[in-house]
């Protein structure tokens, strides 16, 4: 029996076509590679035959499932962290039985080696009873790409995909650009990344949200030159939220491709390979508090207030609804940005939106701490402890953004909207009309 051909699925082509051109896996791979498995036949993985139990035999699906294992095993030493590999081939010649309770082996031996794509030779035993043989080929793909790719076609599948598109930076292997609303100091592999525009209490223009995502995308791009990354900002606040002021100047597509690359930003952190500290120094408001909830973890002083206040402006949130909510809970979440009230760095430790609250003289020194604390632990481990983590999340915060970013320039061309920004040039509360 002949069983040819695994088609590649899209989100599998996609993520294999994205990194086809990088560096293929951990050097040491060629043919005569070897991987083996063994199994016991269970009840799970047989078939009766005619309705008569004393037909029942190990299937063909499940022999192929253990010739494929056999050759993921035979590539797991030589991934790089983050990689995983994919079947999209396999011909296979099903040739002897093997009962239930038998014990069964797969060997997959590599026999090429092209590229991200290495091509095995599988065979099945049964005690030493060759049972089946063909052919397999596998393939390197990225993990997080895959599920971006996954969301995207989930989203596609549902016709809402022009609403609800996965977002993704690309990584910078190269130098880090100027910049001059942000701040950049590397020191013994610990990024301290501030946020500077002080005088406007680093509220976020256009500006620095391109800047910030260059850093982010340096970053990516940088997993050994950086271990750990400090987030903070200069002056007496973290991140007052968008600068309103220049947001009055902006049009609504313009609006719409700033909170877009805000959004896509942000919701980086998490893919970074550097665990981010976001040493919250004041006020963390709208933008600024998505900033530091997105990182993973975050210290916080006595004074600092965090908040979402953009409700009070006539819009929801632009981004981060479903992040905020995973960490505090959806009581909590609601609290904060249907009221638009801030809360206290005590409150915000309460709630879960915060790890540790401290001095703020001591600040950025307990920030370095922990920052040597990760730099001592075993970095494939912290990497992919990272991952697993915000893995785990599942895919709605990432779907879930570009919602967010919808809603809020639905908002934005209301009569409610544009009185509250007139509302806050003026410096006077906010008249609503809306029903």
């Amino acid at each position: 029996m002949t069983r040819n051909g695994y088609l590649l699925n899209a989100a599998q082509h996609a993520a294999i076509h994205s990194t086809q051109n990088e560096t293929d896996m951990r050097s040491g791979l060629a043919a005569g590679t070897i991987g083996r498995l063994t199994w016991v036949v269970d009840a799970n993985m047989v078939i009766t035959l005619g309705g008569d139990p004393r037909a029942t035999v190990f299937s063909t699906p499940n022999m192929i499932l253990l010739m494929e294992r056999s050759a993921r095993e035979a590539l797991r030493p030589f991934l790089e962290t983050g990689e995983e590999t994919v079947g999209v081939d396999v011909n296979i010649r099903h040739i002897g039985a093997a009962g239930i309770g038998s014990t069964v082996h797969g060997v997959a031996k590599v026999t090429a080696v092209e590229g991200r794509r290495i091509r095995f030779d599988v065979q099945a035993y049964c005690g030493e009873r060759l049972i089946g043989e063909g052919t397999h080929v596998r393939a390197v793909v990225q993990v997080d790409r895959i599920v971006e790719n996954i969301v995207k076609l989930s989203a596609a599948d549902r016709g809402d995909d022009k609403q609800l598109r996965a977002m993704s930076l690309t990584a910078n292997m190269g130098s880090l650009p100027q910049l001059k609303t942000i701040q950049v100091n590397i020191q013994n592999r610990i990024a301290t990344v501030m946020l500077n525009r002080p005088a406007s209490l680093n509220a976020v223009n256009v500006q620095m949200t391109h800047e910030l995502g260059s850093v982010v995308s340096w970053l990516l791009g940088h997993p050994k030159d950086v271990r750990v990354v400090l987030l903070t900002g200069a002056g007496r606040a973290f991140c007052a939220g968008d600068d309103v002021k220049e947001l009055r100047s902006l049009s609504m597509e313009a609006a719409r491709s700033l909170s877009h690359l805000q959004a896509e930003t942000y919701l980086a952190f998490e893919r970074l390979p550097q665990p981010v500290i976001a040493l919250v120094n004041g006020d963390a408001f709208g933008a600024g508090c998505v900033a530091a909830y997105s990182a993973d973890l975050r210290l916080a002083t006595h004074s600092a207030r965090f908040g979402m206040p953009e409700i009070l402006l006539g819009w929801p949130p632009g981004y981060g609804i479903a992040q905020l909510t995973s960490l505090v809970g959806k009581s909590r979440a609601l609290e904060m940005c249907m009221m638009g009230q801030p809360i206290s760095s005590a409150k915000a430790m309460e709630w879960g939106l915060v790890n540790e609250v401290v001095a703020e003289v001591s600040l950025l020194q307990r920030g370095f701490e922990l920052a040597e604390r990760l730099l001592a632990m075993p970095a494939d481990a912290l990497r992919e402890t990272k991952r697993l983590v915000h893995l785990d999340e599942g895919s709605q915060p990432k779907v879930a953004y570009r919602a967010d970013t919808d809603a809020y320039i639905r908002c934005l061309e209301l009569p409610d909207a544009q009185e509250g920004l007139a509302a806050f040039a003026a410096k006077r509360p906010a008249d609503f009309k809306g029903e």
